[in-house]
């Protein structure tokens, strides 16, 4: 079953969220971006106002002035235009610099900053009308009406009430100086102003989290995406199966170089080998150095033969060794009785060829449970 006609009740995994913001979606709040452009326009320009004010009120005295040294010299009302405009450029060049940070940081307040070029890239499925029309009709863009609906409300009645309770005021300025109806007229467009970024930030502060919970939303998944999510995180068995074969064979291949430092070597005469030591001050069981197989295992024994390692024929606990004992670990102290018995025929023979004893007999066939064997079951098959 498709997983598009399952119901999306589950919430989106990290793999999937991280998917989303590497293809370049991720929550982002139009509300909160347009307030930062507004409000941070707005602060900009009654920082900036006195200093504006002061330059442009030099230059239109310096542009106001007319006198002989004018008539005699035409260019000069050139050079001024030009000084002003440079002004007037150096101020809009410093406003439009602080208004494009305040855009960009404004912009990745909720969904941070995303470095992916796939949302600009063209997409010819969006040219579908039949797609877009479904588009224009989600839980989404119903949303965004009713946010933009109640902006624009808000917007005209607080600027119908303002305006409505300051026409008196407004009337009376004509009557006053006006360096005095300047400074009033400004108050009462800075409270206007104030009144109505009020409502973008009122605006901003359900709009943030509503953007994340909607952009969350889209990107719930059904149980089907789930199960294949995870089974593409596990990976195949089959080739995890393989490739942790692969990481044994490199190690026990790496390992053969470990075995000058062993004390014996056990073999199934033609299969299997495994190099053994045990120090009685540092270890607390004995431990495999090397183990390998066919021709690693004949690799292990010309390389113990040369180094004058005895070499033992012991073909179950060869095999269970190489089975159940990790490289560099202690052997399963279900094997401590058999490796023991082999461990004291090592130490008889060795003290032998010191000249400190007698030469040891034959050397032991230590038992080893049936269950360590892994030709035990194929064996018991076979006489069935």
């Amino acid at each position: 079953m498709d997983s598009s006609s399952q119901d999306r009740n589950l919430p989106a995994s990290e793999r999937k969220l991280k998917k989303a913001r590497d293809d370049g979606q991720v929550a982002r709040s139009r509300n909160l971006a347009n307030l930062a452009v507004l409000g941070g326009g707005c602060v900009t320009l009654l920082l900036l106002a006195p200093l504006m004010f002061e330059r442009i009120r030099t230059q239109l005295g310096w542009q106001l002035r007319f006198d002989a040294q004018t008539l005699k010299d035409p260019l000069d009302m050139i050079n001024r235009l030009g000084a002003m405009s440079g002004v007037g450029l150096a101020a809009c060049t410093l406003f439009a610099a602080v208004l494009a940070v305040i855009a960009i940081v404004g912009t990745i307040a909720t969904g941070g900053w995303v470095a992916s070029i796939k949302p600009i890239l063209p997409d010819f499925s969006r040219l579908n009308p039949i797609s877009g029309l479904g588009r224009l009709f989600t839980k989404e863009k119903a949303t965004e009406v009713l946010k933009m609906s109640f902006i624009a409300a808000m917007l005209l009645w607080i600027g119908f009430s303002h305006l409505s309770a300051g026409m008196d005021t407004l009337g009376a300025l004509v009557l006053q100086p006006s360096a005095k109806a300047v400074t009033v007229l400004s108050d009462w467009i800075a409270q206007g102003v104030a009144l109505m970024l009020l409502v973008l930030l009122v605006v901003a502060l359900v709009d943030v989290p509503l953007q994340n919970y909607l952009h969350r939303s889209r990107l719930k998944m059904s149980h089907q995406e789930l199960k294949q999510e995870t089974k593409e995180s596990d990976g195949n068995p089959q080739m995890k199966g393989r490739l942790r074969q692969r990481q044994r064979d490199l190690a026990q291949g790496n390992s053969v170089k470990a075995v000058p430092k062993a004390d014996f070597v056990l073999m199934n005469p033609t299969h299997y080998a495994v190099a053994l030591r045990y120090d009685e001050q540092t270890m607390d069981a004995p431990r495999v150095l090397a183990k390998g197989a066919d021709l690693l295992a004949f690799k292990i024994r010309d390389l113990a033969r040369e180094h004058e390692i005895p070499v033992l024929q012991s073909p179950v606990l060869a095999r269970a060794l190489y089975t159940h004992a990790e490289l560099d670990q202690d052997i399963p102290a279900s094997l401590f009785t058999a490796v023991a018995q082999v461990l004291a025929y090592i130490y008889r023979l060795k003290a032998a060829l010191r000249g400190d004893g007698p030469m040891p007999q034959e050397a032991p066939t230590p038992w080893v449970p049936p269950e360590l064997d892994p030709l035990s079951g194929v064996l018991t098959a076979q006489a069935l």
